[in-house]
């Protein structure tokens, strides 16, 4: 079977039979490849299932296919409680196609993340939604809603609707938070709003599934699953964020492919009346290509926030399939690599401000007395993890003074300030699915910030998968472009046969030196 398209979804047009049929022997094989890109709907049981699902094999003629669970349950179909389609990674799709394609997709990424959903006391907490997300993409909500009925077959109420009952399953399965805790932080205005929408798409009470979810005598684990599709370098992942941790804050145990941090929430991303805070500890499952997680317990109320940002750090929603048919000629070592991304984005700008023109262990030395100086103590299950980074509010309030005795040269220090004052002030977002040329824009507008730094943060923060820092000094090494004139158009002009996906292929570049075929010849890189 062919890799799955990266156009996007649209249900108006007539099924392609041929397509079908290679989903299905998708789903003989139980190919976790395809996990995430269309879910399979049984006619004869009223059931939506993931590829991989371990059930019988339902006969061909039984199957519809759908490439989102809100599509599937639209057409009635409940969700599966054994392969669990909440547990699915997301189908990211990047293109460069018309603008109402590229309008959809951002509308979905935006519906898919937690903190755009309105806060618990919020009235008419879907049209709100859907109102406020139309504003942010600077359209009217009518016209969104017609170019995503007619992308999608869906509407975004109804996508969003899906997306949160998925959420809310996931907690009452993995969790033992209370109903109306779930209710709460799956983005549901009162419990009676909940239970009602629970109980019409899926027949039964949310009691009733946590019952159906766990065997005689036991009872959630608090360990939620989190998928991804292979082939994926858990170590190279690993190894990365462990050169770069910061003792006390990071902890990487590398033996048992687990990786442990702690964490900071404010308000303005939770809805909460305070800022939340917490840790996380995310253990890799390769044989079933899942990542365990387990949290304290006062990151429950902010959970759904919390497994997207760890997806998003993990990259566990990387398509390979699509990636590798671009960058595999050139980087033929490097399909199982993903970009390592960052739990909070301020956090990685500092790191990024730090790392400007020196070494990564001379950046990670400078952090290391950042944290001690400025980070306050948090109590965890392990001695070693005792630490949070300085909030935004923190550093804007540093003096020079301060700064400097850790080392930290005037330059990055007005760099940092700057920063800082601009994201707590609220004048700079800095998270997965903010715009990528607007905020590149306001972070090359602060002092002591250039293209690398922005790059390197639409890389990791943003997760822009066509970032391209092309003045790395590494970049060009690695390229074999370090010779030229203009090394760094010189490296500019070679990424173009990696579009979209140029932040792997920096990732790739860094990882395995100078790829075979990755640059052109001399004399065209100097035209």
């Amino acid at each position: 079977m062919n890799p799955p398209s990266t156009a996007t979804p649209s249900v108006a047009q007539a099924p392609d039979t041929a397509l079908d049929e290679g989903r299905y022997l998708a789903v003989l094989a139980r190919d976790a490849r395809f996990d995430g890109h269309f879910f399979t709907a049984v006619t004869s049981t009223g059931i939506y299932c993931r590829p991989v699902c371990a059930v019988r094999t339902p006969r061909r003629e039984n199957c519809r296919f759908f490439v989102l669970a809100a599509q599937a349950e639209n057409a009635g179909f409940r969700p599966c409680l054994r392969c669990r389609p909440e547990l699915a990674p997301q189908a990211l799709v990047w293109s460069v196609q018309d603008a109402s394609g590229i309008l959809v997709q951002q509308a979905v990424r935006l519906l898919d993340a937690p903190d755009l959903w309105p806060a618990p006391s919020a009235p008419g907490e879907g049209s709100a939604t859907v109102a406020r997300l139309a504003e942010r993409l600077g359209v009217s909500d009518r016209h969104l809603r017609r170019i995503f009925e007619a992308a999608l077959g869906v509407s975004p109420l109804q996508y969003l609707q899906t997306r949160r009952l998925l959420t809310a399953k996931q907690l009452l399965t993995d969790t033992p938070m209370p109903v109306t805790q779930v209710a709460l932080a799956s983005g549901f205005a009162s419990v009676r709003r909940f239970n009602a929408a629970f109980s019409g798409h899926y027949g039964l009470n949310p009691t009733q599934l946590r019952r159906s979810g766990t065997t005689a005598g036991t009872q959630p684990t608090s360990t939620l699953r989190l998928a991804w599709r292979p082939p994926f370098d858990v170590p190279a992942l690993l190894a990365f964020f462990e050169r770069r941790q910061f003792h006390g804050v990071e902890w990487v145990l590398a033996e048992e492919a687990t990786l442990r941090r702690t964490v900071r929430l404010p308000a303005s991303c939770t809805g909460l009346p305070g800022e939340t805070t917490g840790w996380f500890s995310a253990r890799f499952d390769e044989a079933r290509h899942q990542v365990l997680l387990q949290t304290s317990d006062s990151l429950y109320p902010v959970l759904p926030l919390v497994i997207r940002r760890v997806r998003a750090m993990l990259d566990l929603d990387a398509d390979p399939a699509a990636i590798n048919a671009v960058l595999h000629p050139h980087f033929p070592q490097g399909d199982g690599l993903r970009v390592p991304g960052a739990f909070d984005g301020f956090e990685l700008a500092v790191r990024a401000v730090l790392g400007q023109q020196i070494t990564v262990a001379a950046a990670r030395t400078l952090g290391q007395r950042l944290v001690e100086r400025l980070g306050e103590p948090i109590e965890t299950p392990w001695p070693g993890l005792n630490r949070l980074f300085p909030t935004a509010a923190t550093l804007a309030a540093a003096d020079g003074d301060t700064l400097g005795q850790l080392g930290i040269v005037r330059q990055r220090q007005a760099a940092i300030v700057a920063l800082a004052r601009a994201v707590d002030g609220g004048t700079l977002a800095l998270h997965a699915g903010a715009d990528v040329a607007s905020t590149t824009a306001a972070l090359c507008a602060l002092p002591g910030i250039g293209d690398w730094t922005a790059q390197y943060i639409a890389m990791r923060v943003l997760r822009w998968p066509d970032a391209f820092p092309a003045g790395d000094v590494a970049l060009h090494k690695a390229l074999g472009v370090q010779g030229h004139k203009n090394p760094a158009r010189a490296a500019g002009e070679a990424s173009q046969a990696w579009r979209p996906w140029r932040s792997y292929a920096v990732l790739r570049a860094w990882a395995a030196g100078t790829p075979a075929g990755a640059v052109p010849p001399v004399s065209s890189l100097s035209k």
